[in-house]
């Protein structure tokens, strides 16, 4: 043992656990894709081969999933999460600027990571665009002055509280679900318990998303099924009012990436970058994050008109 780790070791320091690359395939630009709670790699299935032919393509498997550690005495903050991912990130010594994909609450993760303030110890971690897929967004009910988008929004964090209070029921119903769909899409086991209940309340339940997404300097994209019943109706408009952000409706798909979803969404990560758009000022995005935190505060009236075209309407 080194003098280094001697010292970590007796004062309690601990080092981010790697995680498991699920897969690295391909060359050129380089994507990283993250799953969401209770899944893996598996994700992406439908998405990596529409990517393979043109990008370096890496899936992790998220801390407390997948095979990625399960890490004892681990809280799963959000911070948690973006350190583990960042630690195995710059293991792979990444020479140029990636592609960010987050799904579900790997874009929570992605959405942090990418707002990182950059340091030079961060340049293996340089993140060029981000891609959203389904963000549950949710804001506090106490910020949130549309009745009807409120009571939504208390439903969805009712429902968490519940789940995370009753593990027989929960676990019962997740594997019926589970049998229903491809192995590793969505996993809920003894073994992921506890990243599972506390991933859900202090990443998804306590959530700086809004936040986070307002204070990247890169273009987000952000893609979601109509379908999706994880989104809140109304929840998405705060961020549509962002300037560095692009919104994409899928039409006839569900919070799972389904082939039409995957279609849009290699669509979306093989474009050029949009007319005018690019790494944002430091003093553009300080404009886009006091402006949105003050719309934020400030919300009294919410409903949900998408600014955007489906980017899919054919099946």
């Amino acid at each position: 043992m080194t003098w280094w780790a001697t010292l970590c070791e007796r004062l309690g320091w601990t080092r981010p656990p790697l995680l498991h690359i699920a897969i690295d395939e391909g060359t050129g630009p380089v994507v990283i894709l993250v799953h969401g709670i209770a899944s893996s790699s598996e994700t992406f299935r439908e998405l990596v081969p529409l990517l393979v032919p043109r990008h370096r393509v890496i899936a992790v498997d998220i801390l407390g999933f997948g095979e990625s550690p399960i890490p004892e005495g681990c809280e799963y903050r959000l911070e948690d999460h973006v350190e583990a991912l960042a630690t195995t990130i710059r293991s792979l010594k990444l020479r140029e600027p990636f592609i960010l994909v987050g799904h579900s609450l790997g874009s929570l993760i992605a959405a942090r990571l990418a707002a990182m303030p950059r340091t030079r110890a961060s340049r293996r971690t340089q993140v060029s665009r981000v891609v959203l897929v389904g963000p549950p967004v949710y804001l506090s009910p106490t910020d949130i002055g549309e009745r009807w988008v409120r009571a939504r929004v208390n439903a969805y964090l009712r429902a968490y509280d519940f789940l995370r209070l009753n593990k027989e029921f929960t676990l019962a119903n997740a594997a019926i679900i589970a049998r229903l769909l491809p192995k590793g899409i969505f996993e809920l086991t003894e073994r992921n318990w506890t990243p599972f209940v506390k991933s859900l309340e202090h990443c998804i339940e306590s959530q700086t998303v809004v936040s986070d997404i307002a204070a990247v300097r890169v273009p987000v994209d952000v893609v979601y099924g109509v379908l999706d019943a994880f989104i809140a109706a109304g929840s998405m408009t705060v961020i549509e009012r962002m300037r560095h952000v692009t919104m994409h409706r899928v039409e006839a798909n569900d919070h799972l990436i389904r082939p039409r979803l995957a279609r849009a969404l290699a669509r979306v990560i093989d474009a050029d970058d949009r007319a005018g758009a690019g790494a944002l000022s430091a003093a553009a995005a300080s404009s886009v994050t006091a402006s949105t935190l003050t719309s934020v505060a400030r919300l009294e009236t919410w409903t949900h008109e998408p600014s955007e075209k489906p980017a899919e309407s054919s099946p």
